[in-house]
Protein backbone atom coordinates (compact mmCIF):
# COMPACT_ATOMS: atom_id res chain seq x y z
CA UNK A 1 0.00 0.00 0.00
CA UNK A 2 1.18 3.27 0.15
CA UNK A 3 3.66 5.16 2.46
CA UNK A 4 1.76 4.60 5.89
CA UNK A 5 4.05 7.52 7.21
CA UNK A 6 2.14 10.18 5.67
CA UNK A 7 -1.01 8.94 7.20
CA UNK A 8 -2.32 10.22 10.40
CA UNK A 9 -3.88 7.81 13.54
CA UNK A 10 -7.07 9.05 12.60
CA UNK A 11 -6.58 8.04 8.57
CA UNK A 12 -5.50 4.85 9.64
CA UNK A 13 -8.47 4.03 11.98
CA UNK A 14 -10.75 5.18 9.24
CA UNK A 15 -9.28 2.78 6.44
CA UNK A 16 -9.48 0.26 9.08
CA UNK A 17 -13.03 0.91 9.42
CA UNK A 18 -13.33 0.53 6.15
CA UNK A 19 -12.09 -3.42 6.19
CA UNK A 20 -8.14 -2.80 5.98
CA UNK A 21 -6.61 -4.70 8.52
CA UNK A 22 -2.97 -3.44 7.03
CA UNK A 23 -4.25 -0.23 8.77
CA UNK A 24 -4.68 -1.53 11.88
CA UNK A 25 -1.82 -2.91 12.01
CA UNK A 26 0.12 0.08 11.45
CA UNK A 27 -1.51 1.56 13.98
CA UNK A 28 -0.25 -1.32 16.69
CA UNK A 29 3.36 -0.70 14.82
CA UNK A 30 3.35 2.77 16.07
CA UNK A 31 1.69 2.66 19.60
CA UNK A 32 3.18 -1.36 20.43
CA UNK A 33 6.46 -0.09 22.38
CA UNK A 34 4.35 2.60 24.52
CA UNK A 35 1.16 0.41 25.19
CA UNK A 36 3.46 -2.78 25.94
CA UNK A 37 6.06 -0.22 28.66
CA UNK A 38 2.68 0.99 30.44
CA UNK A 39 1.18 -2.62 30.79
CA UNK A 40 4.95 -3.65 31.90
CA UNK A 41 5.59 -1.16 34.22
CA UNK A 42 2.32 -1.95 35.60
CA UNK A 43 2.35 -5.59 35.84
CA UNK A 44 6.12 -6.09 36.24
CA UNK A 45 6.49 -9.63 34.01
CA UNK A 46 7.55 -9.40 30.62
CA UNK A 47 5.79 -12.30 29.09
CA UNK A 48 2.16 -10.78 31.47
CA UNK A 49 2.99 -7.47 29.57
CA UNK A 50 3.19 -9.11 26.22
CA UNK A 51 -0.13 -11.10 26.83
CA UNK A 52 -2.12 -7.88 28.29
CA UNK A 53 -0.32 -5.48 25.03
CA UNK A 54 -1.59 -8.07 22.67
CA UNK A 55 -4.90 -8.12 24.70
CA UNK A 56 -5.67 -4.84 24.43
CA UNK A 57 -4.74 -4.48 20.54
CA UNK A 58 -6.99 -7.05 20.24
CA UNK A 59 -10.05 -5.32 22.23
CA UNK A 60 -9.21 -2.31 20.88
CA UNK A 61 -10.23 -3.67 17.08
CA UNK A 62 -13.07 -5.04 17.97
CA UNK A 63 -13.88 -1.66 19.57
CA UNK A 64 -12.66 0.58 16.74
CA UNK A 65 -16.01 1.37 15.75
CA UNK A 66 -16.66 3.62 18.92
CA UNK A 67 -13.64 4.94 18.78
CA UNK A 68 -14.06 9.09 18.85
CA UNK A 69 -11.85 10.01 15.57
CA UNK A 70 -11.95 13.81 17.35
CA UNK A 71 -9.18 12.66 19.68
CA UNK A 72 -5.60 11.14 19.85
CA UNK A 73 -5.85 7.44 19.18
CA UNK A 74 -2.75 6.82 21.81
CA UNK A 75 -4.42 8.17 24.87
CA UNK A 76 -7.39 5.70 24.04
CA UNK A 77 -5.17 2.57 23.31
CA UNK A 78 -3.52 3.36 26.23
CA UNK A 79 -6.73 3.27 28.50
CA UNK A 80 -7.80 0.23 27.22
CA UNK A 81 -4.59 -1.35 28.37
CA UNK A 82 -4.14 0.54 31.43
CA UNK A 83 -7.75 -1.28 32.56
CA UNK A 84 -6.75 -4.58 31.14
CA UNK A 85 -3.73 -4.63 33.26
CA UNK A 86 -5.52 -2.82 36.18
CA UNK A 87 -7.78 -5.77 35.98
CA UNK A 88 -5.52 -8.48 35.22
CA UNK A 89 -3.62 -6.94 39.10
CA UNK A 90 -7.09 -7.37 40.77
CA UNK A 91 -7.81 -10.60 40.02
CA UNK A 92 -4.82 -12.32 40.05
CA UNK A 93 -3.81 -9.88 43.29
CA UNK A 94 -0.12 -10.32 42.35
CA UNK A 95 2.29 -10.28 46.16
CA UNK A 96 4.81 -7.23 45.79
CA UNK A 97 8.44 -7.71 46.65
CA UNK A 98 9.45 -5.82 49.66
CA UNK A 99 12.32 -3.33 48.69
CA UNK A 100 13.99 -5.00 51.96
CA UNK A 101 13.88 -8.45 49.76
CA UNK A 102 16.29 -7.31 46.90
CA UNK A 103 15.83 -5.87 43.83
CA UNK A 104 13.94 -6.83 40.69
CA UNK A 105 14.35 -9.07 37.61
CA UNK A 106 17.00 -8.38 35.54
CA UNK A 107 15.68 -9.54 32.27
CA UNK A 108 13.80 -6.28 31.43
CA UNK A 109 14.16 -5.37 28.18
CA UNK A 110 16.92 -2.88 27.54
CA UNK A 111 14.65 -0.22 25.66
CA UNK A 112 12.50 -0.23 29.19
CA UNK A 113 14.57 1.68 31.81
CA UNK A 114 17.32 4.17 31.02
CA UNK A 115 20.58 2.70 30.20
CA UNK A 116 23.68 3.45 32.52
CA UNK A 117 26.46 5.40 31.39
CA UNK A 118 29.14 2.90 31.25
CA UNK A 119 31.85 5.53 30.21
CA UNK A 120 31.83 6.57 33.76
CA UNK A 121 34.09 4.58 36.81
CA UNK A 122 32.29 1.20 37.30
CA UNK A 123 31.50 2.52 41.13
CA UNK A 124 29.23 5.14 39.80
CA UNK A 125 27.76 2.49 37.04
CA UNK A 126 26.99 0.07 39.74
CA UNK A 127 25.11 2.57 41.98
CA UNK A 128 23.29 4.22 39.49
CA UNK A 129 21.84 -0.21 38.62
CA UNK A 130 21.06 0.08 42.36
CA UNK A 131 19.31 3.15 42.03
CA UNK A 132 17.53 1.95 39.22
CA UNK A 133 16.61 -1.14 40.46
CA UNK A 134 15.10 -0.30 43.81
CA UNK A 135 13.31 2.68 41.91
CA UNK A 136 11.87 -0.43 39.75
CA UNK A 137 11.23 -2.05 43.02
CA UNK A 138 9.34 1.03 44.70
CA UNK A 139 7.21 1.43 42.06
CA UNK A 140 6.16 -2.16 41.96
CA UNK A 141 5.15 -1.78 45.32
CA UNK A 142 2.39 1.21 45.00
CA UNK A 143 -1.08 0.22 44.52
CA UNK A 144 -1.79 -0.55 40.78
CA UNK A 145 -3.77 2.65 40.42
CA UNK A 146 -0.80 4.67 41.51
CA UNK A 147 1.71 2.93 39.13
CA UNK A 148 -0.28 3.59 36.29
CA UNK A 149 -0.17 7.52 37.48
CA UNK A 150 3.49 7.31 38.25
CA UNK A 151 3.71 5.43 34.57
CA UNK A 152 1.92 7.82 32.67
CA UNK A 153 3.35 10.84 33.94
CA UNK A 154 6.65 10.16 34.46
CA UNK A 155 7.40 7.13 31.98
CA UNK A 156 5.25 8.05 29.08
CA UNK A 157 5.25 11.77 29.81
CA UNK A 158 1.47 12.60 29.37
CA UNK A 159 0.24 15.44 30.47
CA UNK A 160 -2.37 15.56 33.57
CA UNK A 161 -5.31 16.51 31.04
CA UNK A 162 -3.65 13.31 29.00
CA UNK A 163 -3.75 11.07 32.04
CA UNK A 164 -7.45 11.63 33.16
CA UNK A 165 -8.71 10.82 29.53
CA UNK A 166 -6.67 7.56 29.37
CA UNK A 167 -7.81 6.73 33.02
CA UNK A 168 -11.25 7.95 32.84
CA UNK A 169 -11.26 9.95 35.93
CA UNK A 170 -11.02 13.64 37.01
CA UNK A 171 -8.27 16.14 36.57
CA UNK A 172 -8.25 16.71 40.23
CA UNK A 173 -8.29 12.70 40.57
CA UNK A 174 -5.11 12.84 38.54
CA UNK A 175 -3.43 15.64 40.72
CA UNK A 176 -4.14 13.94 43.79
CA UNK A 177 -3.44 10.30 42.79
CA UNK A 178 0.09 11.26 41.75
CA UNK A 179 0.90 13.25 44.60
CA UNK A 180 0.29 10.09 46.64
CA UNK A 181 2.46 8.03 44.83
CA UNK A 182 4.90 10.42 45.14
CA UNK A 183 5.05 10.39 48.32
CA UNK A 184 4.81 6.83 48.74
CA UNK A 185 7.90 6.07 46.39
CA UNK A 186 9.43 9.12 48.25
CA UNK A 187 8.67 6.93 52.06
CA UNK A 188 9.90 3.57 49.78
CA UNK A 189 12.75 4.82 48.78
CA UNK A 190 14.02 6.45 51.69
CA UNK A 191 12.88 3.57 53.84
CA UNK A 192 15.75 1.51 52.00
CA UNK A 193 18.21 3.87 52.54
Amino acid sequence: MESWAALADRQLVALALRGRPDAYGELVRRHQAAVYNVVYRLVGDRQDALDLAQEAFMRAYHAIDSFDAARPFGPWINRIAVNIALNWLQRRRVPTVPLARGAASDDAEPNEWPLADYSAEPERVYLAGEREALLRSAILALPPHQRAIIELRHFQGLSYEEIAAALGIALSDVKSHLFRARRRLRDLLEGSA
